[in-house]
């Protein structure tokens, strides 16, 4: 037998609908906030994440699911959706169409890293992305649209924390304040931390290392080093929150851990997937359309891991709705008879109805406790006298009540019911 590769999941025909429950309210989030569609490949040239996403970052330097094609190139599985997003607008020249552009996708991304509950190597994104407007609306919007998502999913109980870790402006100044207080502090770091000392200091707050976590805490504070622009920006952003009663805290720690991310930064945490984590995250990313090759172009979003959120509903008793069963299981006594029920099942199929018949040959009470099995609201008995008759007797499962109904009235029959 060859088993599954470690790191990933199989949804099974009973918890599927439970995927399509969160699809759902990603869809309808993205309807109400005038929010298209998109799909990139799953897979992009492994140069995209490195320049985009950042050479200095865990996903690039660890994680990333990269191999040589069959004509020499780099090739990388999609380790998150944001950099695809961005290569798209640039290259399909969509910054020549009305702006903003406002786009979501469901994906699958890759990463290679150490599986745990709610975090595989295959997993799958719901994100969105806004293009080409730097307003504090826009920020204040695209937080509005993610805890309008977590809403429609029953998840209310997240903290919103935000920050801001500035432009390219005052970020130069906050690197350099980073430096002198790391510098003497180096030789009690871990080693990746040492290794961004140089390139990328800012990822330095991101470690996850204890020893690194108590460096890090007393560390300057990038809220004391922006710029006007971003200050105003910033303090725009928290007063768009409050006047619409979206509670926050400001957390002077997010950093995010990808580069790409410039002034805004948020995400919503929640303590109820075992350890405390971000289910839903994202922030500004203005620098990166002209970084992948487009003109200067401000942009924001932010992703949700579906199987985080799935875990998280599952933890906290969210209703994920039901599976849909069958309305209706049509039994046939005899061939004659099962021809009969599978050319009823059709018509009411053709009609929308959610209909069964048998497929396997059963005897009829093994057809009943199949019926039964899959939850069939009702089931119908065909013979030979209900061919003669041309009408079934239909059975109401939930009381055990049975009514007589010609064959050409059973789809007028369930609809009466149904309403």
């Amino acid at each position: 037998m060859i088993n599954i590769p470690k790191g990933t999941k199989d949804v099974l025909p009973d918890k599927s609908y439970k995927w399509q429950f969160v699809e759902k309210a990603a869809c309808e989030t993205a309807e109400i906030f005038n929010i298209k569609e998109i799909r990139t490949p799953v897979f992009e040239h492994t140069e995209l994440f490195q320049r985009g996403v950042g050479e200095t970052t865990d996903v690039v330097n660890k994680e990333m699911y990269t191999f040589e094609d069959k004509g020499g190139r780099s090739i990388t599985l999609k380790p998150e959706g944001t950099a695809g997003a961005v290569r798209m607008f640039v290259e399909n020249g969509l910054s020549s169409t009305p702006m903003p552009l406002k786009s979501y996708y469901i994906t699958p991304c890759f990463r290679y890293e150490r599986p745990q509950a709610g975090r595989l190597r295959e997993f799958h994104q719901f994100g969105v992305e806004i293009f080409g407007a730097k307003s504090a609306e826009t920020d204040a919007e695209v937080i509005f649209a993610a805890s309008t998502f977590l809403e429609k999913l029953g998840i209310n109980k997240t903290e919103l924390q935000i920050n801001s870790i500035g432009c390219r402006i005052c970020r130069a100044e906050y690197n350099k304040a980073l430096k002198d207080y790391f510098r003497p502090r180096l030789a009690d770091m871990c080693e990746t931390c040492r290794s961004r000392f140089d390139k990328n200091p800012l990822r330095m707050l991101d470690c996850k290392e204890e020893r690194c976590k108590k460096i890090t805490a007393d560390a300057p504070k990038i809220l004391d080093y922006l710029c006007e622009d971003c200050n105003t920006h910033f303090e725009k952003v928290k007063s768009l929150l409050s006047a619409q009663n979206v509670a926050f805290s400001v957390n002077s720690r997010i950093v995010r851990g990808l580069d790409y991310y410039t002034k805004t930064v948020f995400e919503f945490i929640s303590t109820d997937i075992g350890a405390q984590g971000a289910v839903c995250a994202g922030g500004r990313y203005d620098n990166l359309v002209e970084e992948l090759g487009g003109a200067p172009l401000p942009a924001i979003g932010f992703a949700a891991g579906i199987e985080r959120l799935m875990l998280l509903m599952e933890n906290t008793g969210a209703d994920f709705g039901e599976n849909k069963k069958p309305l209706i299981y049509i039994a046939g006594m005899d061939e004659i008879s099962r021809s009969k029920a599978f050319s009823l099942t059709c018509g009411l199929r053709a009609r929308g109805i959610n209909a069964e018949s048998d497929l396997m040959e059963r005897s009829v009470k093994a057809q009943f406790k199949y019926a039964d099995k899959l939850g069939a609201e009702y089931v119908a008995v065909i013979g030979a006298n209900e061919l003669e008759a041309g009408a079934a007797n239909i059975k109401k499962m939930s009381d055990g009540s049975q009514t007589a109904v010609n064959f050409n009235e059973i789809y007028s029959y369930l609809i009466k019911e149904k309403n």
